[in-house]
């Protein structure tokens, strides 16, 4: 199989698990967020650990906690990642799977705004066409519904700024997490010993849940890993493009299974995201297509400037 196609089942394979996790943080509605997001941190830790450390990275954390800059950024890097980590949780145990599909549809338009505002990044024209759907989009939901979708803004923007922040970053995604959950974890620890003291805590309260508990980390871990390595044998845009699977599948739990909800006004909603999505998608196809015919062009020079074969060694052609 070659490396292409492999990376492309993997990357289906990471979005299928995270747009199927609906169904496990259902079997947990019994469980408060704040503690199920405290085991995914504890047993996060633990998943990561034993995956770099049979690779013989661990060493490698000192890069991403070893200065001043490094340890901030990852700590900023917890924090969204936490706050987005619960925000989804709250919303799949509480009946609002479809609000927070919306989000991580919307999530895209809100990452190239936030580059836009934080790198003075320009935006194609259509770019900005699917960003103005997405805001149009929110409009209707506001006037709709008579309230401002909150939990997919905020899911949105969180799982934005987490990548923003990323961006600073040097080491690895598999690496960065293992920091920024190692973080997190003496919080978690806190919270979950203090629960337990106060009489509470679903851990060893029945063998069932706490299983699914434990199971928390490799959930986190394993698609991740997918990803990452995904990422680096399929193109930009085609990695764009499996990412709507996630939602889409959320979505579906959502509706379909779940049976949340789901009016005009949410029709008309993921209608105009979708457009945006699509408009999104196209200018992506189109960047990516110009990225790959740019090293031909720069290779293929014309005759009379290649005169001299000193000078066409001397600066040899480099793709990017």
């Amino acid at each position: 199989m070659d490396s292409a196609r492999s990376g492309v089942i993997a990357m289906v394979a990471a979005c299928v698990i995270w747009g199927l996790s609906p169904l496990y943080y259902k079997l947990l509605s019994h469980v408060p967020p704040l503690e199920v997001l405290a085991h995914r941190t504890l047993w996060s830790l633990v998943t990561f650990a034993i995956f770099l450390g049979m690779q013989g990275r661990l060493r490698m954390l000192g890069a991403a906690l070893g200065t001043a800059r490094a340890a901030g950024l990852t700590t900023a890097a917890a924090v969204a990642i936490s706050c987005n980590w619960f925000l989804f949780i709250m919303s799949v145990q509480t009946g609002r799977t479809t609000e927070a599909s919306l989000g991580y549809y919307i999530f895209p338009l809100v990452a190239v705004l936030l580059g836009v505002l934080a790198f003075g990044e320009r935006l194609a024209k259509l770019q900005w066409a699917a960003v103005a759907l997405a805001a149009a989009a929110v409009v209707v939901m506001t006037l709709g519904e008579g309230v401002t979708p909150l939990i997919s803004l905020m899911i949105a923007f969180t799982f934005g700024i987490y990548g923003l922040v990323k961006k600073g970053l040097s080491v690895g995604p598999v690496v960065s997490v293992t920091a920024e959950v190692t973080v997190l974890a003496p919080l978690a620890m806190g919270w979950l010993v203090w629960t337990h003291l106060e009489g509470g805590g679903a851990y060893a309260a029945d063998p069932a849940t706490t299983a699914l508990l434990m199971v928390s980390g490799p959930l986190t871990a394993v698609p991740l890993v997918l990803f990452s390595r995904a990422a680096v044998r399929v193109r930009y845009a085609t990695v764009g493009l499996i990412q709507y699977l996630n939602p889409t599948l959320q979505f579906f739990c959502a509706v379909i299974i779940f049976a949340e909800p789901f009016t005009t006004v949410h029709a008309a909603v993921f209608g105009l995201i979708w457009a945006a999505l699509a408009l999104y998608s196209a200018s992506a196809f189109a960047s990516d297509r110009a990225r790959r015919r740019r090293p031909i062009t720069s290779v293929a020079e014309p005759p009379e400037r290649t005169k001299s074969s000193s000078d066409a060694s001397a600066k040899p052609a480099r793709t990017t």
